[in-house]
């Protein structure tokens, strides 16, 4: 059975992500909140665009989102024209925004309801990852719904790991987000003392990154960070939303997270410099304003 597939959310990872879906056969109805946009993506891919989510999902076995935030989240699934409003029973909705663990817990209840079941799916990787369709979702929820939609997730998710009942998707991408931001954090650091010292970039990476001082970041952000270029990537002003969340969660637990917020102050005074829409490696461009 081919299953049909709605898209709630065209951005620089929805867009991509729903291209996928109707390149691996299945049909795709896309909703975005810029109509244009889902009439340029209907054309270019020969899909379907509808006006509102509930239009988008009357006839789809499989609901996915991709949108800002909670509040974004909120305003396409519920309301007259809302995802709920209009989504047969037994569809399956999965949310791949980074949001809280609490509006998943809400949705997964609110979905239930109506017969239907929910996963929370939000993924890392990158506006490239999406392109490429080699991204990785950290999935929440009923596991017997993932059984039944992991071939429409392996279209553009090349790593699918189960991490518990809803909300635990979001969690773990938290802790994505926090690991990350450390990373990058002490990078830009050592960059900023090689410069200084004079050391060639090419040549030390070389040397240390094929040791514990390697990561993704290293071997992917090193070059453009050190040529100054920060337009590669996630923006920090996504960064700075993805770690109010997490902090939130740290401080609902009780947990002490210094380094994490340190790091979401200094993104605070990048976009000061103007830098919201630099890609996260642009810590750098911090240190070395002066």
């Amino acid at each position: 059975m081919t299953l049909r597939c709605a898209f709630i959310g065209l951005g620089v990872m929805g867009y991509p992500m729903a291209r996928h879906l109707q390149q691996n056969n299945f049909p795709t109805t896309v909703y975005n909140r810029t109509s244009e946009k889902a009439c340029k993506w209907a054309d270019a891919y020969q899909g379907n665009a509808a006006s509102t989510p509930r239009e988008a999902v009357q006839d789809a076995d499989v609901v996915l989102i991709c949108v800002g935030n909670d509040d974004d989240v909120r305003s396409v699934v519920y309301g007259d024209e809302g995802v709920l409003a209009g989504l047969k029973q037994g569809a399956i909705v999965i949310d791949h925004t980074t949001a809280s663990a609490e509006l998943a817990r809400e949705l997964a209840e609110a979905l239930a309801k109506q017969g239907s079941r929910f996963l929370d799916a939000p993924v890392s990787g990158g506006q490239q990852g999406a392109e490429n369709g080699v991204l990785t979702a950290m999935i929440g929820g009923d596991e017997s719904a993932l059984k039944d939609t992991d071939q429409v997730l392996a279209a553009y998710a090349k790593t699918r790991e189960y991490m518990g009942p809803a909300g635990h998707g979001q969690l773990a991408k938290m802790v994505n987000q926090i690991c990350i931001a450390g990373v990058v954090q002490g990078l830009s650091e050592g960059l900023q003392l090689a410069r200084k010292v004079g050391l060639d970039a090419d040549t030390l990476i070389k040397a240390i990154s094929q040791g514990a001082a390697g990561s993704w970041q290293m071997q992917n952000r090193y070059k453009t960070m050190w040529e100054q270029h920060y337009e590669h990537g996630f923006a920090v002003d996504w960064m700075r939303k993805d770690l109010k969340i997490a902090l939130a969660e740290g401080d609902r637990q009780g947990l002490s997270m210094p380094l994490t917020a340190l790091v979401d102050q200094f993104y605070a005074e990048v976009q000061k410099m103007g830098g919201s829409r630099w890609d996260t490696s642009s810590l750098l461009a911090r240190l070395e304003r002066e």
